[in-house]
């Protein structure tokens, strides 16, 4: 297991007052927010006004639940510019999403909060064990993907030196890595598995890199691809939150001590768990939609983001702050297969269960007349030696006994030879191919 750096110190005020200050400073933003939306967009004055409620209805926090939800559709139908409290002219920076499933979702900020951004992904950074004078290597994309220059700008505010590798030449980051010494790495972590990849081809040991923590999001992983990771690389694995619709990264983030779930930087966002399908509000503890309020966002508060990841709020641990259990997946990622629910990460536990096989895999799903297919493709790690036809056979059957045991559905498994499966470059991997 890796060794452990340090637990953290120069921790912010806040970061340990009590629940009474954190809830006041909440309630103080949160009323704040409200007013300035309704006063500056005209959406969210037509959504409070068709809700019959305005910004001084919010007493406490419990009557955020009287307010409208904000759906990415809320977005798009106010592309480019329509959903800013700020003029176009006042806007430091634009961010979008890739807009793969229709027009992207556009994101503007302030020098404010911006400003806000680097404090948020540099406390992140602290959380997960970095220190002023440490070398980042950061793959997340640069451009109009939130991951580069987000990590880019909090690392520099925590004192950083940061290089700035973006994703894609995985020659070079391996190159890189081995040259420059990094302490910290900033990456999706399907992507760490390829740069890990790379590594054993170039006959290298990545445990015996420089690198002691590896900061991942971007994409739903599982406690089984984290062990995975940090065997394989010799680091702390350390899970950090955000979407470009709320920030980007540094919503929420691990702290290296504990490693039990992202904590939520509660006084910049207000997180509710709801029922996906009612939208009601749930407790502590329970299961469902996370959903976000900005506090502190100048250029575009966002009222009750519906952000579709599925996970739950728990007590404070190292810091004063609720944590999110780790995302179990995306409504929206969501498959039914012949009426049962699946998630990819439910596969993903399943496949890095198996020693002979790597992290990668790929799920197909068709449909041949009226039942679904699922087809689960994975592949051999490299390290597991010859595999002959009837090893192969075993494996498949032990993975399609498991997916029928844990998961409830019939699936064809395909073990593929290492390397086979399509790699992501630049950012997050595609994990389902559905064909219906």
């Amino acid at each position: 297991m890796p060794v452990k750096r340090p637990a953290p110190g120069d921790l912010e005020p806040i970061e340990t007052a009590s629940r009474d200050e954190i809830t006041a400073l909440q309630l103080q933003r949160l009323q704040a927010t409200l007013q300035r939306a309704y006063d500056n967009v005209p959406h969210y004055r037509q959504a409070f006004d068709a809700r019959g409620v305005e910004p001084g209805d919010l007493k406490e926090l419990g009557d955020l639940c009287r307010f409208p939800f904000t759906v990415k559709n809320d977005l798009r139908a106010n592309y480019p510019f329509g959903m800013m409290a700020v003029p176009r002219e006042r806007l430091a920076r634009v961010h979008a999403s890739s807009g793969t499933t229709g027009k992207p979702t556009v994101v503007g900020y302030t020098l404010a909060d911006i400003d806000i951004w680097a404090d948020l992904v540099a406390r992140s950074i602290r959380a997960a064990g970095g220190r002023a004078g440490d070398l980042v290597h950061v793959s997340y994309g640069y451009g109009l993907f939130t991951g580069g220059l987000g990590a880019h700008y909090g690392a520099e505010r925590a004192g950083c030196t940061v290089i700035p590798m973006s994703g894609g030449q995985t020659e070079k980051q391996v190159q890189l890595i081995n040259d420059l010494r990094p302490d910290l790495i900033m990456v999706t972590p399907s992507y760490m598995q390829v740069i890990i990849e790379q590594f054993v081809r170039q006959g290298l040991d990545p445990r015996e890199c420089s690198l002691k923590v590896g900061i991942f999001g971007a994409e739903p992983w599982t406690e089984a691809m984290r062990r995975e990771i940090e065997s394989k690389a010799g680091l702390d694995a350390v899970d950090i939150y955000g979407l470009s619709e709320v920030m980007g990264p540094g919503v929420a983030c691990e702290c290296i001590e504990s490693k039990d779930g992202p904590v939520v930087w509660e006084d910049h966002f207000y997180p509710e768990i709801i029922d996906p399908e009612s939208g009601e509000l749930l407790p502590d503890g329970k299961e469902g939609e996370l959903v976000f309020t900005s506090l502190t966002r100048e250029a575009m508060p966002v009222v009750r983001y519906r952000t579709r990841d599925l996970t739950r709020l728990l007590p404070p641990t190292s810091r004063a702050f609720r944590r999110m259990g780790k995302i179990v997946g995306r409504s929206d990622d969501m498959m039914i297969i012949r009426g049962v629910n699946v998630f990819p990460t439910q596969i993903e536990e399943i496949v890095l269960a198996h020693d002979a096989l790597s992290g990668q895999y790929q799920v197909h799903v068709s449909r041949d007349g009226l039942l679904d297919e699922v087809e689960v493709r994975c592949e051999l790690e490299p390290q597991a030696g010859t595999v002959d036809e009837a090893g192969v056979r075993r494996i498949a059957e032990w993975v399609e006994h498991r997916v029928k045991a844990l998961v409830g559905i019939s699936a064809r498994v395909v073990v593929l030879e290492p390397e086979s499966i399509e790699r992501t470059l630049t950012g997050k991997a595609r994990r389902v191919v559905d064909r219906r």
